[in-house]
């Protein structure tokens, strides 16, 4: 790993031009000055400390493999291959089912005794097995436990429960351009129609908080000032009947990923609540790879709600109001279709600022999620506090909610 490595690896992002590419927009120039020293020339002041620090938008990677795969590269990339340069390296991968990476003896930060020489991921879809196999020791790592579980897990003396505050939520981008949730009346009706706190103080035992916009609690540019909407039935009639729907009489298609027991309970609780309104609400429980590719499709041909988390590509209100919600021509991570250039030209203006005057950056963003909020671009369901349960012999984890279910385990010992 050198400074050519960096220069090369953050330039082919940033010509890409996908996923979290945008992080890189202030870079001007990326200047190598010897063999471990690169200076990066900025069009605008921005905290490239944070940038660089992104959580999968600044991964350094070998120049000579990407050029031995050519055109393939990302094809290779996504078989299951890498060359970057990180303590382990894929030593085999099963899509949808597992990973394993091992030690990479020459890995440019050294090794330690202790540390682990090779870690397996396994996809388990079901939550009580996960918890049946941390409770027998045959994993040492899970997350997504029922909470209603956690302080039983946390009693055991074989078995510690971390909860921490997440840069995480939950959200449900809504079509703006589909019929009928192209009425704002309509995307506001059925925001009021959802049982926020009921939900997280039952279904989800306290561990979560309700969303203040798309900006989540503890990150700068959020604001507990901002409108929330409330479980208020007669305030969803009301705008369904200014909408021209006083009796519902219409359906809805809200997709999530499958063995995502949260996301599936919203779609439960919403459903049977939408449905005191006279609206018809299917869930649908698929694929990340099927929901994704149907939130790419035709907006008209596509969900009506797309329910999905989000977390910071860095951790900047940029990338929450950016990514979901800024205008695009085609489409990447705006699901729900929303376009407003005066939103717009306020995040713009603000990422812009983010490095130079941050207290004018953070108000320009709450201005914009005011906008956003009247909009009903999306219903904004709760910020998530992360449980993450682990055997008690695991040394060295902390979580970061920066990054989000990461595990590092070059940091781990036992």
């Amino acid at each position: 790993m050198n400074a050519q490595a960096v220069k090369y690896s953050i330039e082919r992002t940033m010509n890409m031009g996908m996923g979290a590419s945008y992080i890189w927009d202030p870079v001007e120039e990326i200047i190598v000055i010897d063999d471990y020293t690169v200076r990066f020339r900025l069009k605008y002041p921005a905290p490239l400390d944070l940038i660089a620090a992104s959580g999968y938008g600044a991964w350094i990677f070998s120049p000579a493999c990407v050029e031995a795969q050519g055109e393939r590269a990302s094809e290779w990339f996504n078989e299951g291959h890498d060359c970057g340069s990180g303590p382990y390296t894929i030593e085999s991968y099963e899509r949808g089912r597992r990973l394993v990476i091992t030690r990479f003896d020459d890995y440019w930060g050294g090794w330690k005794p202790g540390q682990f020489h090779k870690a397996v991921f396994e996809i388990v879809e079901d939550p009580t097995v996960r918890q049946q196999m941390i409770e027998a020791g045959t994993a040492d790592v899970t997350y997504d436990i029922p909470r209603e579980n956690l302080a039983t897990l946390d009693a055991r003396p074989d078995v510690v429960v971390y909860t921490q505050p997440s840069f995480q939520n939950l959200l449900g981008l809504l079509n703006v351009r589909k019929p009928p949730l192209d009425n704002k009346l309509v995307r506001q009706a059925i925001s009021y129609a959802f049982p926020y706190e009921q939900f997280i103080n039952t279904v989800l035992s306290g561990y979560a908080v309700q969303s203040y916009g798309p900006v989540p609690i503890g990150m700068w540019g959020h604001s507990n000032r901002l409108f929330q909407y409330t479980y208020n039935l007669d305030k969803a009639r009301e705008l369904l009947a200014q909408a021209g729907y006083p009796n519902g009489g219409f359906k809805l298609v809200m997709t999530h990923v499958a063995g995502d027991m949260d996301e599936r309970k919203v779609g439960e609780v919403w459903k049977a609540e939408l449905a005191k309104l006279g609206i018809e609400l299917e869930v649908q429980g698929m694929s990340w790879e099927a929901q994704w590719d149907l939130g790419k499709s035709d907006p008209m041909q596509a969900q009506d709600i797309f329910v999905m988390y989000w977390w910071p590509d860095y951790v900047s209100p940029y990338s929450f109001l950016y990514s979901m919600f800024h205008c695009e021509e085609e489409i990447l991570f705006n699901l729900g279709y929303y376009c407003n250039p005066e939103y717009d030209r306020l995040i713009d203006l603000g990422n812009e600022l983010s490095g130079s005057n941050r207290a004018e950056a953070e108000r320009l963003f709450v201005e914009a999620q005011k906008i956003l909020i009247e909009d009903a671009a999306a219903v904004f369901f709760y910020d998530i506090v992360n449980s993450h349960v682990l055997r008690a012999d695991i040394r060295g984890y902390v979580d970061n909610p920066s990054y989000p279910h990461v595990v590092f385990f070059y940091e781990l010992s036992r």
